[in-house]
């Protein structure tokens, strides 16, 4: 009997955890040596691969430029090995002596990753790296758009790890990608954690799926280019981020916003630099083309060029033009410049005052991309740091291209392809996701005082006549208006401790013992 498509690939899945699971355990008694020569090993693969399968991607997506995707393949492979070689991510990996515990290293089990179509080849390889460095097993469900080209790539890796000797079905792959058979291996029982990068409706769903997850919000980050700016080179940036692989990445500028008194300098520069400024109908036309009915990013535009966007639009632009810009005051989900945008279109914003910068940078996260990263291009050291501890994101990228500043390719931050983006963003974790996030951390923790000594403690705090602790467990506490609770009208039943003064109750002596606790704690 023949079954339909989605009940293969529901059973597809429950097989794929099922042998996960299996090549988990087997692989859970691998040490810190064979775990590195296999990391090795794939990256080594992967690099090997990372022109063939650019092309592949750009061919069979239509997205961006198939040289950069290189860069984003070696970014997924060789960046990633590099930053995480040498972690140690088994068995004890930290021991206190001062503290008395030691932690060990304990790998979450079967990893689900979502691999969306604007970074399939690079997103495969970033992942199964650092699962496998985990001591984790990983199950690929690759987006049907690009599935032949995350396949090919899946394939690559699984090849190393045979070579390497690694069990069977450490590294699998979704054959028959629908949306069952996501739905099913992220609601598995036996899934430990699911990597989700992709559009805000999958990674919704995979944190309503009641299985861990780590997911990544949409970006829509602003640069801000503050007076002080060497505006040629801020420009330069901005514009060699928003047209690499044609705007795909989701840490890339969504917007510039510039203050009046260096305004007509920035423009000129803009426009120096193969900018393009929309006049009033051709911001309409183009707009029209941003957002889909159902108010979500038109995928016809995703990794295009300002010329082919410019065509689909109805417009004429210069033949050098690289990127498309809309000048705007306006902020909110009706106007589409102020959105994440996937391709070299750039909303243009003007501000008089570094003041109203921040706030401006601010709404335009809390419209989209809250979370995420945004951009600042500055020479004042305190107008930067005024905007890292204001701005509501996980990544505040300073005098970079953001694109590739936000992935760790270009700044110091963890090389990684999903990013991410906090509470404030609706994610698990601020982290740039690497290794250590897709592990437990088991406390193995001594004993370093016994009940009666905790009692002793308590029971040697007295109150003299000025309500001031006697006691030496407070002589490190600097506060001096610190004031003992004052005694309350308990009936005799609910005092303890014996004689303490006669005076003192039983809540007096929960706020007593929770001071030596603390004192106890900061004297280690």
């Amino acid at each position: 009997m023949e079954y339909d498509k989605d009940l293969r690939s529901i059973q597809e899945a429950r097989d794929l955890v099922k042998n996960a699971k299996i090549a988990q355990k087997q692989y859970a008694n691998w040490s810190q040596a064979d775990i590195d020569k296999l990391t090795k090993h794939i990256c080594e693969a992967c690099v090997r691969n990372a022109e063939p399968l650019a092309k592949m991607a750009q061919q069979e997506t239509g997205f961006g430029k198939w040289e950069d995707k290189i860069l984003k393949n070696l970014l997924g492979s060789k960046m990633t090995y590099e930053a995480m070689k040498d972690l140690k991510t088994v068995g004890i990996i930290r021991e206190d002596r001062a503290g008395h515990f030691f932690e060990v290293a304990v790998p979450v089990g079967v990893v689900v990753a979502l691999i969306p179509s604007t970074n399939p080849t690079s997103t495969v390889m970033y992942k199964c790296l650092i699962s496998l460095k985990s001591g984790n097993s990983i199950i690929i469900s690759p987006h049907p758009n690009a599935q032949n080209c995350i396949m090919e790539t899946v394939k690559i890796i699984q090849q190393a790890c045979k070579e390497c000797g690694a069990p069977d079905n450490l590294v699998q792959v979704v054959k028959t990608p629908t949306i069952q058979a996501t739905d099913t291996l992220m609601k598995h029982k036996d899934t430990g954690i699911i990597l989700a990068t992709g559009g805000e409706a999958m990674v919704h769903a995979a944190y309503s799926s009641g299985n861990p997850a780590l997911g990544v919000g949409p970006g829509n980050g602003p640069a801000f280019i503050e007076k002080s700016a060497d505006i040629p080179t801020a420009i330069r940036r901005i514009v060699d981020s928003k047209t690499f692989d044609n705007g795909t990445i989701c840490a890339s500028e969504q917007s510039v916003i510039a203050q009046e008194c260096i305004k007509n300098q920035v423009i000129d520069e803009m426009k120096r630099q193969h900018c393009y400024f929309m006049n009033e109908q051709e911001i309409a036309q183009v707009g029209k083309f941003i957002m889909r009915a159902n108010n979500t990013m038109n995928p016809a535009i995703v990794g295009k060029t300002a010329q082919d966007i410019a065509k689909m639009a109805g417009i004429s632009i210069p033949s050098d033009t690289l990127i498309l810009v809309a000048e705007t005051n306006e902020v909110g989900k009706k106007n589409p410049y102020s959105r994440e945008k996937l391709c070299p279109i750039l909303a243009f914003f003007t501000v008089k005052t570094w003041e109203e910068a921040c706030d401006k940078s601010i709404e335009i996260l809390e419209n989209e991309g809250t979370g995420h990263t945004m951009t600042i291009h500055s020479q004042d050291e305190e107008i930067i740091k005024q905007f890292g501890l204001r701005k509501p994101v996980s990544r505040v990228l300073v005098n970079v291209a953001a694109s590739l500043g936000g992935v760790g390719a270009l700044t110091g931050l963890q090389p990684a392809l999903t990013l991410g983006c906090g509470a404030v963003g609706g994610s698990a974790s601020s982290d740039n996701i690497g290794p250590m996030n897709l592990l437990n951390i088991r406390r193995v923790a001594y004993g370093t005082m016994e009940l009666a000594d905790l009692r002793r403690e308590a029971a040697g705090i007295q109150t003299n006549p000025s309500g001031q602790p006697t006691s030496t467990c407070f002589s490190n506490f600097s506060d001096s208006s610190y004031k003992a609770p004052q005694a309350s009208c308990q009936r005799p039943e609910h005092q303890v401790g014996g004689n303490l003064g006669g005076e003192i109750s039983q809540t007096q002596i929960e706020e007593i013992t929770k001071e030596v606790l603390r004192s106890i704690l900061a004297n280690r």
